[in-house]
């Protein structure tokens, strides 16, 4: 090794040594820490949407029918979960028109004269009796047609998880907070929470969004004819909460 070599690799070495031996002051440092918790529980509600559609050349015929059969399966409903709460989720009538070939070029277009109208009812029922739940649904299809099935969580039981979700979050801020002040060196007891915004910041959770209305659709006619109980799983719901601490380090 030449003389200028051994002078280079001392210098350096001095220089890592003594940022080596450098540490940041941290007393008064304030950090910003986010922390999340989580709940899982097993879902205790269910929202069904059944519907009925009927088509006929005479728009009152197939109304008729609709209001007829609507009223038949909300009894029907009624009797299989009396708890259940129903709601007339939408109605709609609009005319069908037969196909019209193009017509040639300059030829003036007739008024569209309807061959039928379709008239159709929807009924959100939403109930916590989940063991009633295929023997009711399998009730209403001898009327009815099961157009959608959400499963989530009842009001009660979310009011209830939310002490478990603000547990949950708080426990993974202390454990946050104290792997920040081990990287810094410090003592956990060092750090002081100035302010905690539960929610973190503003990005406030999103409920669960409500299902949209059906858009007409053809449906299958039932003939009252008896139907199996169809087999449903609930599952589970995950519910979170995030949060955003201030800490200082005394």
């Amino acid at each position: 090794m030449t003389i200028l070599q051994s002078i280079l690799f001392a210098a350096a070495a001095t220089v890592a040594v003594t940022v080596q031996a450098q540490v940041l002051p941290t007393a008064g440092t304030q950090v910003v820490v986010p922390a999340s918790g989580e709940v899982v529980h097993v879902n205790d509600q269910v929202t069904v949407t059944l519907a009925i559609e009927e088509q006929d050349r005479d728009k009152a015929a197939a109304a008729s029918r609709v209001n007829q059969k609507m009223n038949q399966g909300v009894a029907i409903v009624k009797k299989a979960d009396p708890q259940a709460v129903l709601k007339t989720q939408g109605y709609y009538t609009y005319a069908v028109y037969p196909e019209v070939a193009p017509l040639p070029a300059g030829s003036v277009a007739r008024p569209r004269v309807p061959s039928g109208w379709r008239v159709g009812q929807t009924l959100q029922v939403k109930t916590t009796n989940l063991a009633a739940l295929p023997k009711t649904v399998a009730a209403a299809q001898a009327m009815l047609t099961l157009n959608r099935l959400n499963f989530g969580l009842a009001p009660d039981t979310v009011r209830k998880l939310d002490d478990e979700r603000i547990v949950a979050a708080y426990q993974n801020l202390n454990q946050r907070v104290a792997s920040i002040a081990g990287a810094m060196g410090r003592n956990v007891n060092d750090a002081v929470i100035e302010t905690i915004d539960f929610e973190g910041s503003g990005n406030y959770a999103r409920g669960g969004a409500a299902p949209a209305p059906p858009a007409p659709m053809r449906l299958f006619k039932n003939d009252g004819a008896q139907v199996e109980e169809p087999n449903f799983e609930p599952g589970e719901t995950t519910l979170s909460l995030r949060l955003v601490a201030k800490v200082k380090f005394r």
